[in-house]
């Protein structure tokens, strides 16, 4: 554990960098990887780096925010902030979120729960300020003294008090990027504070009053969604590109040939991908259309700008994003006249879709979501599909759970009853279901290839899936056997990738990560060659 304890009063200090990190605090790692030789190194940011962008929290410039050249950008910085707080907690300005707000502003009894709950702060050997209260307090600091009736004068009188400047501004950016809102400590906390919901209302002030985002959830991301189609860049006619490429692949892999549905008026169902598929992926999306058509199942794609991609990266900091893209996949489905939409192997469309984008789908754009799933197990257990289990009997495969689909929407079985069908040697990590813990690539940090973000990612946000992997193959973990981490999410899919790439796991312990569809497949009897292609990592 770390000896120095960082208060919340240190946040708003102008003396530099307020924590260091040395990969020794970490918590050591099980075998092949229990000696720190053996992991990737955390690389300090250059000079320049340091000198143009923040990063006096910790060493890391996950935003890349510029350093204010002057006094007046940092007081009309911190005006904005402070403009951003004062709407955060009036009901007109943020009606979605204001009463669980509240709840966790005026309720903490600070027993720490919560802490034990976090893969970050228990990884990290306990750095204080990853610690999931100290944000928070930071944030209760902010709300007595600004929000509550007679706060600054009573906030000194309690030691509540606490400063606000560009220092403490900027630190607390950055930091509501070292939480990857997971949501474990909410679900622990036996009062019901919810400190996850505290970063994602601070990066709220950020995007929507400061014009502070990560350029990759919002410029890249969001913004470029809108604009051209897709979070990748991919317009709609080079979807419609690649959707014949993959039909050439499914030919050649499988045998199967047939067209995929597009823009087909009154299907059943309206399949939404998360885009990154096509590109990072298409096995993914082959294998649903394999499925889809051996069972059946009258659906289709869609070639309308935003149609054709499932993400919707304002659910990690911005809500206004969040509600133009949700509108637009309601419109595509209500313009093709199917009765529902099912999401595909990403989990935080899933959550964006449905949780989240409830609270503005009403009346007519009310059309039911479903998670893929439902579907893929409704498929499996009714035998549309010619399944042998024997197909993957060569395979020890385990199952990460995306936190958006087990923990914030409660599906849990359907994916273990598919593979409990599918894959004789398939094992459960510990702990799992809504009790997992994240890839670490949540809430955008998969997509987040900023400075030395990066090893940071690697190095402590992912080390705790890094340890589950690990230990649920430990007795099969040389590269004799070979392991399947089971990731049925596009964006723990890229965490898991790169993870895996950073300390060499492919190669060390024959892990090879993928998809649920893709097994599904494999164990199809009508297709003769195997569909996982072992040597492709």
């Amino acid at each position: 554990m770390s000896s120095k304890k960082v208060k919340v009063t240190d946040m708003s200090n102008n003396q530099g960098q307020l924590t260091e990190l040395n990969q020794a605090d970490f918590l050591p790692l099980p075998p092949p990887y229990d000696k720190l030789e053996l992991e990737p190194k955390m690389k300090p940011l250059t000079p320049d780096q340091r000198q143009r962008y923040e990063c006096d929290l910790d060493g890391i410039a996950a935003v890349m925010i510029p350093r204010p050249k002057t006094e007046e950008e940092k007081k009309v910085l911190v005006d904005k902030f402070l403009s951003g707080l004062t709407k955060l907690f009036n009901k007109e300005d943020n009606w979605t979120f204001i009463q669980a707000l509240l709840l966790t502003m005026e309720y903490c009894a600070k027993c720490q729960t919560c802490s034990t709950a976090c893969p970050i702060f228990e990884e990290s050997g306990g750095k204080e300020i990853y610690r999931p209260s100290y944000r928070a307090d930071v944030m209760r600091r902010l709300y007595k003294k600004y929000i509550k009736p007679g706060g600054k004068f009573f906030t000194k009188l309690t030691g509540d008090d606490i400063e606000v400047n560009w220092e403490m501004i900027a630190r607390l950016a950055e930091l509501t990027y070292r939480c990857t809102l997971c949501r474990r400590c909410a679900q622990t906390c036996p009062i019901g504070a919810d400190n996850g919901l505290v970063t994602h209302e601070l990066r709220k002030i950020f995007s929507q009053e400061m014009g502070i985002s990560v350029k990759q959830l919002h410029e890249v991301g969001s913004v470029q969604h809108i604009q051209k189609g897709s979070s990748t860049g991919m317009t709609p006619l080079a979807f419609k590109d690649n959707v014949e490429f993959m039909e050439d692949e499914v030919k050649e892999r499988t045998g199967m040939e047939f067209k995929w549905p597009i823009d087909k008026a009154g299907a059943d169902v309206l399949l939404l991908h998360n885009a990154g598929e096509f590109l990072a992926w298409p096995e993914n999306p082959e294998a649903f259309a394999i499925i889809l058509e051996a069972a059946g199942i009258s659906y289709t794609l869609s070639s309308d700008l935003l149609g054709y991609d499932g993400v919707n990266y304002g659910l990690w900091y911005d809500d206004v994003q969040l509600a133009r893209v949700a509108l637009k996949h309601i419109e595509t489905a209500k313009k093709l006249g199917v009765k529902k939409i099912v999401l595909g192997e990403c989990g935080h469309s899933h959550k964006a879709l449905t949780v989240i984008a409830d609270r503005i789908l009403t009346g007519d754009y009310n059309i039911p979501r479903e998670s893929s799933l439902t579907l893929l197990a409704d498929i499996v257990k009714s035998g549309r599909l010619k399944l042998d289990k024997s197909r993957n009997e060569d395979i020890y495969v385990t199952l990460h759970d995306p936190c958006n689909v087990v923990r914030l929407m409660g599906i849990v079985e359907p994916q273990r009853e598919i593979l409990r069908a599918i894959s004789p040697k398939f094992r459960e990590m510990t702990p799992h279901g809504v009790e997992n813990y994240c890839c670490g690539g949540g809430s955008g940090f998969a997509i987040m290839p900023n400075t030395n973000f990066p090893d940071w990612r690697h190095s402590v946000a992912g080390r705790k899936k890094l340890r589950q992997v690990l230990d649920v193959f430990q007795d099969v973990i040389g590269p004799e056997h070979k392991k399947y981490v089971c990731a049925p999410c596009s964006n723990c899919k890229g965490q898991i990738r790169e993870l895996f790439s950073a300390y060499g796991v492919f190669e060390r312990c024959n892990i090879l990560y993928g998809g649920l569809v893709e097994l599904i497949v494999n164990a199809m009897t009508d297709i003769e060659k195997p569909f996982l292609e072992w040597d492709w990592h």
